[in-house]
């Protein structure tokens, strides 16, 4: 204790075994300040009230192997909005034995990357709260180049109609596509969220940069759908702000919305584009992703990602194709599992997580899993 006094720590942080130290110095009420746990030791059942604290584990720990289930209890032991559980989840298997993304074992070497440790020291120091925090840092992934771009864009539902060409901008009109001029703001600023790269290296395996850069935007057109905004996205998002104020959480546009890209067949992205309640059917959604992060929508943080991976459908017989850039409300998500059937865990009860991504230090895929959380906002046609 006379250590703690003179030194005056702003963190304690520990790995392993020093789990069962910090549950000692919780105990004798030596500490009571923000924590760093770095696999949860068997002999922390509970966590202490009014302390920030952030436990990160791994789904393949083969010293401390604990379930999701276990870890989840653990942390909502502690007090609401200053617990924080960094898990890294096993992806579902596309092919026999191959995953997406492996969860971490004891050694946990995620937190090697991008800055992931520094960042969760960070998140357990930061006055809104641990998760909140965590969530906000990943907005640097995104270029700058790209952060502006969707700033002008808009990152807020009523935002989505400054620029409509509908009738009183009511969305309301026989058509729902209204092409953009290509020497206008508005394409040019699609156009580089279109095109932009990530600030940090992409986990999946894509083609060469330079053969994304060589990608022409040829066509862009607005989505003009009153009614399919009006009757889901809109209503969802009002929802959503009521739970965050419920749960004493700050609403910020940019960090728990953001824009996603979508691909599909020809067939599928009319309904979407056309459908007056709900362009998006997370319970109707193809098989092909959901034995990854469980059932929803998939969208991607990048156009080269939904390219590269052919979800777009086959190209037109002039060999352009076409994909959707969404605004998405991601809400409060967490690490997805490929055995979550659309009902998603509780993070302060009655509320439960929004939506589930792939990675909670630096998510690609997000997954909705309410039709109304996501707009499809504009088409684009590439080649």
């Amino acid at each position: 204790m006379a250590e703690i006094d003179r030194f005056q720590p702003d963190l304690v942080a520990c790995a392993s075994k020093g789990g069962v130290y910090v549950v000692a110095l919780w105990q004798m009420g030596f500490w009571r300040g923000p924590t760093l746990l770095l696999n949860a030791h068997p002999s922390c059942k509970r966590l202490p009230e009014n302390v920030p604290v952030v436990l990160a584990q791994g789904a393949n720990d083969e010293v401390y192997p604990t379930s999701r289930a276990d870890l989840e209890r653990l942390v909502s032991t502690g007090s609401p909005n200053m617990s924080f559980l960094y898990y890294t989840a096993n992806s579902g298997e596309i092919s026999p034995g191959m995953l997406t993304r492996t969860g971490d074992y004891h050694n946990q070497e995620s937190l090697l990357l991008n800055d992931c440790l520094p960042r969760l020291i960070d998140a357990a120091l930061a006055p809104e709260g641990p998760e909140v925090h965590m969530v906000r840092t990943w907005r640097h992934q995104r270029s700058q180049e790209r952060l502006e771009a969707e700033r002008w864009l808009g990152l807020r539902p009523e935002r989505l109609r400054e620029r409509w060409s509908s009738r009183g901008r009511r969305g309301r009109d026989e058509r729902v596509l209204f092409e953009i001029p290509t020497g206008s703001d508005e394409f040019q600023h699609v156009a580089a969220v279109f095109k932009a790269a990530p600030a940090e290296k992409e986990a999946y395996n894509l083609s060469p940069q330079e053969e994304w850069d060589a990608v022409q935007v040829l066509r862009v057109e607005r989505i003009e759908n009153g009614p399919q905004q009006d009757g889901g996205f809109t209503p969802y998002c009002e929802n959503v702000y009521q739970a965050f104020a419920a749960q004493s959480i700050k609403f910020e546009a940019g960090v728990h919305t953001c824009w996603a890209f979508h691909g599909a067949d020809t067939t599928a992205t009319e309904s979407i584009v056309t459908n007056q309640v709900a362009g998006f059917q997370p319970l109707a959604s193809g098989s092909r992703n959901a034995a990854l992060w469980g059932s929803g929508t998939y969208f991607a943080r990048d156009a080269h990602y939904v390219a590269d991976s052919h979800f777009c459908g086959s190209p037109a017989s002039d060999g352009t194709r076409q994909m959707l850039m969404c605004l998405i409300m991601l809400g409060m998500p967490c690490v997805g599992d490929p055995q979550h059937r659309g009902v998603l865990p509780f993070r302060q009860k009655p509320h439960r997580y929004n939506s589930t991504v792939d990675s909670l230090s630096c998510p690609e895929i997000y997954i909705l899993q309410h039709p109304g959380a996501a707009y499809p906002a504009y088409l684009i046609t590439f080649a």
